[in-house]
């Protein structure tokens, strides 16, 4: 192999821990994954990772991202959260992530979401049921839903990477 081509699988690589990393910080980690093996597959001439690799993983993808909003809104809704209460979820996350984002070597950005998400899904739900424990199980199922929807994602990526590496290195 060249330096070039020992360069461009070391970059691949790292686009695909990119990729697998990225998924707790919200960012749509399969889609990168797969258009970093695409990107491969077409300057490696689709030798190693073919059309019908690519298409599993597109597949792998797509039930990655269905799944991780599903599984998240299933738990959610279990726990008794409303539709305002996703919204507010959704918001306050947005606005804890960016607020945290400078803390803990850019880790602040997990730490806010979850911590602004449960204070604004907390907050709204108080306001609505004026009942702490009900707002505070639908808040905790909201945090649940999350990290359901995340390990989801993480583990569908984890294949989605397996399936690029064997298709290369076998």
């Amino acid at each position: 192999m060249t330096p070039w081509e020992i360069g461009g699988l070391t970059l691949f690589i790292v686009v695909l821990i990119f990729g697998i990393s990225s998924i707790p910080f919200g960012l749509p980690g399969t889609v990168i994954i797969l258009i970093d093996a695409t990107l491969y597959g077409f300057f490696t001439g689709f030798e190693k990772l073919g059309f019908k690799t690519l298409l599993l993983l597109l597949a792998l993808s797509a039930l990655a991202e269905i799944a991780d909003f599903v599984v998240g809104m299933a738990v959610a809704v279990k726990s008794g959260v409303s539709r305002r209460g996703l919204w507010a979820f959704f918001i306050g996350g947005s606005i804890g992530a960016l607020l945290m984002a400078p803390y803990l070597l850019g880790l602040g950005i997990i730490l806010g979401s979850f911590l602004g998400g449960f204070a604004a899904i907390l907050t709204l739900e108080l306001i609505d049921r004026n009942r702490l424990k009900p707002s505070l199980r639908a808040a905790w199922g909201a945090i649940l839903g999350r990290v359901a929807g995340i390990g989801v994602k993480g583990f569908l990526a984890l294949i989605m990477i397996i399936i690029t590496l064997t298709s290369i290195y076998s």
